[in-house]
């Protein structure tokens, strides 16, 4: 009955790819490697323009690269780092994952669309959470970054999968997270530049 809804197969695919945007958006590799993950083993279906991330060098690039990023983030300083890089990292990853749900589309309609939903949504998620620790760090010296790194690897796990098992869900998760994002993200950040100018004006 769904498939008789006009471009029924679009709205699905977008609604993976928004789903697996927003998990860039909180880790960018661990996402990648679900996915490298599940279409190696043929869990799920692959455009044969993004074969690539099917490939086994792939996953095992992937692999390590997740373990590294998520292990970073629980180093003081190196998870400052990680955040000046990680906005285009997620702008890119979540446009490449985005991209590869649409196998129809043409080039540029495809990558319009992976540009402005996809990398506009992992490079919101990446921002507000960097402003989030970046707050975490001046109020609670940095103790509180551990939660906010637990928060973010665990928001990506769900959204991956989520993303691909139940997409219709992981869109509206993915919503309600970019409105949170930004809500609390930009009190972070005016918290963090206040704290900054408090010295200078005493």
């Amino acid at each position: 009955m769904l498939d008789n809804i006009p471009y029924f197969s679009y709205i699905i695919s977008a609604f993976i790819g928004i789903g697996l945007a927003a998990a860039t958006g909180f880790r960018v590799f661990l996402p990648m490697f679900i996915v490298s993950l599940s279409s190696y083993f043929n869990w799920i279906p692959m455009n044969e323009h993004f074969e690539w991330l099917a490939g086994l060098p792939t996953l095992i690039t992937t692999g390590i690269a997740t373990v590294a990023e998520i292990l970073a983030y629980y180093i003081p300083f190196i998870d400052h780092l990680l955040d000046t890089i990680s906005i285009p990292m997620a702008t890119v990853a979540g446009s490449i994952l985005f991209a590869s749900q649409f196998a129809e589309l043409g080039t540029f309609p495809q990558w319009a669309l992976a540009l402005i939903a996809g990398g506009g949504t992992a490079a919101t998620i990446s921002s507000g959470f960097a402003g989030i620790r970046a707050a975490s760090t001046a109020t609670t010296g940095g103790l509180g970054n551990s939660v906010v790194g637990t928060t973010e690897t665990a928001g990506a796990g769900l959204m991956s999968v989520l993303a691909m098992a139940a997409p219709v869900i992981a869109a509206i998760l993915a919503i309600i997270t970019l409105i949170l994002v930004i809500v609390f993200g930009r009190r972070a950040w005016k918290k963090l530049r206040g704290s900054k100018s408090d010295p200078q004006n005493l």
